[in-house]
C-alpha cells in the first residue's frame, strides 16, 4: 500500500502542478524577476515596417465582406499594411469575391492541400519584414496590428501571439461558457509566461512572426501555429504576447462541436510533442523547455492519463481505508466522484438546453482530458486529415 500511496500522490501532483499549481509557481517567479530586475525590452516607439496579413480560407465566402471591412479599419498605415489571400480548394466563390476588393492580393490554387499546404505556399508571395497570420472568421481588435508590430521593435522578438477572445452571450451553451473561461485563464498564464521569458506557443486565431524566420511545415502538421511559433523560439527568439491585440469570434455551437474541435487540437498536440522532442532538452533551452513542458506537455500527456490512474488509485486506497470512513483518501474520491457527477450532471442539462453555468466548468475539463485520450487514438491510427473541418460556431 506504501507504493500504491507514493504512485496516488505523483498522479495528484502532476494534475494540480499541470492546471493550477504552475499557475501559482509562474506567478511568483514573475514576482520575484519584477524585485531584481528592470523592464530592458528595449521597445521602439514610431517602428512601423511594412505588414502582410496573411489569411489561408478555405469557402469562406460569408465572410469575406466583413473580414475585408474589418481589415481595412484597422489602426495601421494603409500604405504600409498589405493583404494576402490565399484560397487553395475553394469552390463556393470566395477567390471571386475577394478579387471585387481593390489592394486585396488573392492566390488560389483548384486544389485544396489543407491549411498549411496554403502557408507553405502563399509565404513565397510575402515580401515584408513581418507577417501577421489571422483567421477568416475573425475580427481584429482596431489596434490590433500596431500592438503587435510593437513588440518587434525589440529585435530579441522573433514571433508575438494575439489574443483569441470568445464573444459570450448570457445564455451561452457550455462550449462558450466553458471556452470563454478557459481562454480568460490561458491569457493571464501567457502574461506571465511572456514576461518570464517567452509565450509557450501561439494562438493561430492571430500571431506574427518575422518574415525571415519563417521555414517550411511538414505538410501532415496539424497545429501550424504552434510548431511555426515554437520553431521560432528554438532559434533563440522570444514568443511575446500583447492581450490588446485581439481576434473575436463565436463559441463552438454546442459541446459536440467543441470536442470535435479539441479532439484534433490535441492530436495535433501529441504530434507537436513528437516533432518538437528537443524542446524537451532543458539544459539546451532552459527556461523555455520549463515553460513548454509544464504548459504544454503535461497536459497533452501525463495529466490526462494522471486524471484516469488518480480515480483508479484512489478506489483502491479508499476501499483499504473504508470507502465509507471518511479519511483521507476516501474523502479524496468522493470527491472526485462528485466532480464527475456536476460532469455528467452538466451534459444531461446541456442537452435539454437548461443553462447553469456552476456545471459547465466540471463538464468543459472533462471533454478538454476526453479529447486527449480521443486525440491520441487518432493520432496513433493516423486518421485525422489536414485538411481543417471548421467547428460550427453560435450565434
Amino acid at each position: 500500500m506504501i507504493v500504491l500511496k507514493i504512485t496516488f500522490w505523483v498522479f495528484l501532483f502532476i494534475v494540480f502542478y499541470a492546471y493550477i499549481g504552475y499557475g501559482i509557481l509562474l506567478f511568483i517567479l514573475v514576482k520575484i524577476k519584477r524585485l531584481f530586475s528592470k523592464n530592458n525590452r528595449e521597445f521602439q516607439d514610431g517602428y512601423e515596417p511594412d505588414v502582410t496579413l496573411f489569411i489561408a480560407a478555405y469557402n469562406e465566402k460569408d465572410f469575406v465582406a466583413e473580414k475585408v471591412k474589418n481589415s481595412l479599419e484597422l489602426d495601421y498605415p494603409k500604405d504600409k499594411l498589405h493583404m494576402v489571400w490565399v484560397t487553395d480548394g475553394s469552390d463556393d466563390g470566395t477567390p471571386d469575391v475577394l478579387k471585387q476588393y481593390p489592394g486585396v492580393e488573392v492566390h488560389h490554387l483548384p486544389q485544396r492541400s489543407g491549411k498549411i499546404g496554403a502557408m507553405n505556399r502563399g509565404m513565397k508571395f510575402v515580401k515584408t519584414p513581418v507577417v501577421v497570420f489571422c483567421d477568416a472568421n475573425t475580427m481584429l481588435g482596431r489596434e490590433s496590428i500596431r500592438r503587435i508590430v510593437h513588440l518587434f521593435s525589440n529585435p530579441k522578438v522573433g514571433c508575438v501571439s494575439g489574443e483569441k477572445r470568445i464573444f459570450s452571450k448570457d445564455k451561452d451553451s457550455a462550449a462558450g461558457a466553458g471556452e470563454g473561461l478557459y481562454w480568460k485563464y490561458e491569457s493571464t498564464l501567457k502574461k506571465w509566461d511572456a514576461e518570464l521569458y517567452s509565450v509557450v506557443g501561439a494562438a493561430g486565431e492571430l500571431f506574427a512572426i518575422r518574415t525571415e524566420l519563417y521555414q517550411e511545415v511538414e505538410r501532415d502538421t496539424l497545429l501550424d501555429d504552434f510548431i511555426i511559433s515554437l520553431r521560432v523560439a528554438q532559434k533563440g527568439y522570444t514568443i511575446q504576447y500583447d492581450p490588446e491585440a485581439y481576434a473575436i469570434e463565436t463559441a463552438s455551437a454546442n459541446v459536440k462541436e467543441e470536442l470535435k474541435r479539441k479532439i484534433r487540437i490535441s492530436a495535433g498536440g501529441i504530434q507537436s510533442v513528437v516533432r518538437l522532442s528537443s524542446l524537451l532538452n532543458v539544459f539546451k533551452y532552459g527556461t523555455l523547455s520549463f515553460q513548454y513542458i509544464s504548459h504544454r506537455v503535461l497536459r497533452w500527456t501525463l495529466a490526462p492519463l494522471s486524471l484516469l490512474l488518480m480515480l483508479i488509485t484512489g478506489l483502491i486506497l479508499a476501499l483499504n481505508e473504508g470507502i465509507f470512513s471518511f479519511g483521507l483518501y476516501s474523502i479524496i474520491f468522493w470527491l472526485q466522484v462528485l466532480f464527475y457527477l456536476s460532469a455528467l450532471l452538466g451534459w444531461y442539462l446541456e442537452n435539454r438546453s437548461i443553462r447553469l453555468k456552476l456545471l459547465f466548468v466540471p463538464y468543459y475539463f472533462f471533454i478538454m482530458n476526453l479529447s486527449v485520450f480521443l486525440g491520441l487514438k487518432r493520432y496513433l491510427k493516423g486518421s485525422q486529415s489536414v485538411n481543417w473541418e471548421r467547428a460550427k460556431r453560435g450565434k
